[in-house]
């Protein structure tokens, strides 16, 4: 039986951080996709999140700003970089929704390295730029080390509409997540999150040429995004792993 679509009263608050930091900027691009597709490529012990039968790949661009240990404060320079990840989304058998990370690519190397060693989470190091003219976003990134299948870039252009003051049952779905699964030294851990309910927006495509997806291990999406959304941003603070 599917679980009842989320709400923004749900997260549940962090009150000894293990990890803070901003993430502004962000545009949220979502495509559909058949769950059985994309249960293989989840941690053990979660399965695909659904919403009116399917479930879907993200592709979130963004700047994080000022990452930082335990309750900060975050690092002005080092904690400071450009973000595009892609992303699914799970449940755990204690009915905690999440996402989970099947790329991140990340313009600071220090950075990269530490998720990858502490949290086990998908890092790659890339070349990535973010550029704003007024309301238009311009998103860019292409991986420094060339995959298999050969190298890959992402570039979004959108621009961004007027604020939402009641998000749909389905926006609420895809951006109101409190944490995430990942495996970790031989199980899956739940890493919850607490922030404040996203400041939401209309955005617009402008032009979309993305090979991340691809090298995420996912089939390609069929034409555009079915939801496209832009957030100013929001502060964030992360908990204690805790077993799924």
């Amino acid at each position: 039986m599917e679980i009842e679509p989320i709400t923004l009263s749900t997260p549940r608050p962090v009150r000894r951080p293990t990890l803070v930091q901003r993430w502004d900027e962000l545009t949220f691009l979502h495509w559909p996709v058949e769950p059985e597709r994309v249960a293989p490529l989840l941690p053990a012990g979660t399965r695909p999140d659904i919403f009116d039968g399917v479930t879907y790949v993200g592709l979130v661009p963004f700047l994080m700003r000022g990452v930082g240990f335990g309750p900060g404060p975050g690092l002005p320079y080092l904690g400071t970089f450009c973000e595009t990840n892609v992303r699914l989304y799970s449940v755990d058998r204690q009915g905690r929704r999440g996402v989970v990370f099947r790329s991140l690519d990340a313009a600071r190397l220090l950075p990269v390295l530490v998720g990858r060693l502490t949290v086990r989470l998908p890092y790659r190091w890339s070349t990535m730029r973010l550029r704003r003219e007024n309301d238009v976003l311009t998103y860019s990134c292409g991986l420094r080390r060339r995959p298999a299948a050969g190298g890959r870039t992402s570039r979004a252009v959108v621009r961004i509409g007027g604020s939402i003051a009641e998000p749909t049952p389905l926006e609420l779905f895809l951006t109101a997540r409190w944490g995430l699964h990942v495996s970790w030294h031989g199980r899956t851990v739940h890493l919850p999150n607490d922030h404040a309910p996203w400041p939401l927006h209309r955005a617009e495509l402008l032009d979309l040429d993305d090979g991340l997806i691809t090298t995420a291990g996912l089939p390609p999406m069929a034409g555009p995004p079915v939801s496209l959304l832009y957030s100013p941003g929001v502060a964030v603070r992360f908990g204690t792993p805790q077993r799924a």
